[in-house]
């Protein structure tokens, strides 16, 4: 049993989380847009969500249905290819696929961008 002060911990980190995905669906990068542009509205015939908090990370989108997470890498993922594996296996023992786009090909053939997304589903 976890005592009063560790759900406190656990509440308060959990809020911070919600509060960070907010601001990040508020203010999401340009290959974000591009993305969500083909994704939102079902228009892959399932529902995607953005910026969803998933346990102790913040998932760019998800398909519930699907337990599908699809991640957009920008340049910053070259410098953290050891934490995103962590995340990637997180995200795996919690029951969801996840397939990492970069945004480079976003920008440069979003069609095919969106084929990977359709092969995941």
């Amino acid at each position: 049993m976890s005592s009063p002060y560790q759900r406190r911990q656990f509440a308060q980190r959990r809020h911070e989380l919600a509060a960070k995905a907010h601001h990040l669906r508020h203010n999401p990068t340009f290959t974000e847009q591009l993305l969500w542009v083909e994704l939102r509205g079902s228009r892959l015939d399932v529902a995607f969500r953005r910026q969803v908090v998933i346990g102790r990370y913040i998932a760019d989108f998800v398909c519930p249905s699907r337990r599908l997470v699809i991640e957009v890498d920008g340049g910053v993922h070259a410098a953290r290819v050891r934490l995103d594996a962590h995340r990637d296996e997180y995200l795996q023992r919690a029951g969801y696929r996840v397939v990492r786009i970069p945004s480079e090909l976003l920008r440069s053939n979003p069609t095919l961008a969106v084929a990977l997304v359709r092969a995941a589903l």
